[in-house]
């Protein structure tokens, strides 16, 4: 019901928007809670059009439009030429999925039960994506770091980042190519060692006529673009407003309203003690954020003519990115959860939220740095911490 009550927020915001031009923080946090409601909108269009596909053209279904909205918001973003932002959204994505959305499903579900069962197997083939995941995050930037080395010959900057954007394009290739064979692996080859779960905890309860699920699917898709362009056109205001970086609110605030929905079905699952649907959704959404989405991106970036490449040169994102793979693996191997596990998982997330909060990056291609949390001024280009009724550092 609540989901229906924040559908209020869509034509708040595009009065906000065009017919009272309020300041930018208004319209971005109404089209960031009109999203939320967009979005599980779509995802329960999309399996209502699935149950109906069958199971291999489902499956294809929930591939293209499971993280649409996700998808959407950055390519608006990627439009106004936030490209870090961006990249910070698809950090966010997967860290958000797998240790935010996975640890309150484990944490809700493990309500009133000491342990929750699941298949050690289906977990063990998403955690051997998961590493892959990592390796293929971890390369460009690598390659990035090889090449400014004295050894290496990329001559200047603009030679490497040419080279930077051709890696790109060939690892986003391959990502696409492995995330379209482990969907014949899962759908076709090996369905029956997946059917199981999902027969058992994925009921689709009555069913909606196609015009339905259909009209749904595209008034949501149309919605959502229209509320992603209007907040990544205040996406950099609100964050002078706020006094926090565009950095963080891409991977925070973005990637958290992007994957709203998944957050609220695997929680639901696993609260009907479905604990072994609850993590396929939310650790194959970060997969598919990965193997999927972000080399969709990297595709549509060079046809927008705004080029985006891999290389994710913070060094906190890549530890972030390692360490999703580290603990999920390592909460998940034994087949069985406790609410505990879930408060180890979300408290990584918090861990890794307060860096981002604290970390100060700079605006691509101007030496002027972006806005940084309070407690934290600038001078000389460097930045200082600074204690309320202490004198600033000279």
């Amino acid at each position: 019901m609540w989901m229906k009550f924040l559908l209020a927020f869509i034509p708040v915001s595009l009065l906000l928007e065009y017919a009272l031009h309020a300041p930018p923080l208004w319209v971005f946090l109404t089209s960031v809670i009109a999203i939320i409601p967009l979005a599980d909108l779509l995802r329960q269009a999309t399996e209502q059009v699935a149950a109906r596909a069958g199971q291999t053209i489902g499956g294809l279904l929930n591939v293209t439009f499971g993280n649409l909205a996700e998808l959407i918001i950055a390519v608006f973003v990627l439009l106004a030429g936030n490209i870090t932002v961006v990249k910070a959204q698809i950090t966010g994505s997967i860290i958000g999925n797998a240790l935010l959305g996975l640890g309150l499903a484990i944490l809700i579900g493990s309500f009133g039960r000491n342990t929750q069962k699941f298949s050690r197997s289906n977990a063990g083939q998403l955690n051997s994506m998961l590493f892959l995941v990592v390796i293929a995050l971890l390369i460009p930037a690598l390659f990035d770091y090889t090449e400014r080395l004295p050894d290496f010959l990329a001559g200047s900057d603009t030679v490497r980042a040419n080279l930077d954007e051709y890696l790109s394009l060939g690892v986003a290739v391959v990502l696409i190519a492995v995330y379209a064979l482990n969907l014949v692996y899962t759908l076709v080859t090996h369905k029956d060692a997946f059917a199981m779960e999902e027969e058992n905890g994925h009921g689709h309860g009555d069913l909606w006529p196609v015009w339905r699920a259909a009209a749904t699917m595209i008034g949501a898709t149309a919605l959502i673009a229209l509320e992603s362009e209007m907040l990544s056109g205040a996406l950099e205001a609100t964050s002078t407003t706020l006094g926090l970086s565009p950095f963080f609110l891409g991977i925070i605030v973005l990637a958290v309203v992007g994957n709203f929905a998944e957050y609220i079905a695997g929680s639901y699952f696993a609260r009907k003690g479905q604990i072994g649907l609850a993590i396929n959704i939310a650790v194959g959404a970060t997969i598919q954020v990965a193997l999927f989405t972000a080399p969709v991106l990297v595709i549509i970036s060079y046809v927008i003519g705004k080029p985006m490449n891999l290389v994710f040169s913070s060094p906190l994102e890549l530890v972030a990115i390692v360490a999703v793979a580290l603990i999920v693996t390592t909460v998940t191997k034994d087949g069985e959860a406790t609410w505990f596990e879930g408060v180890l998982l979300i408290a990584v997330y918090l861990l890794l939220g307060l860096s981002f909060y604290f970390v100060t990056p700079r605006v691509q291609g101007e030496g002027a740095s972006l806005p940084v949390p309070a407690g934290v001024i600038q001078a000389g280009g460097q930045a200082y911490t600074h204690t309320p009724g202490m004198p600033a550092a000279a």
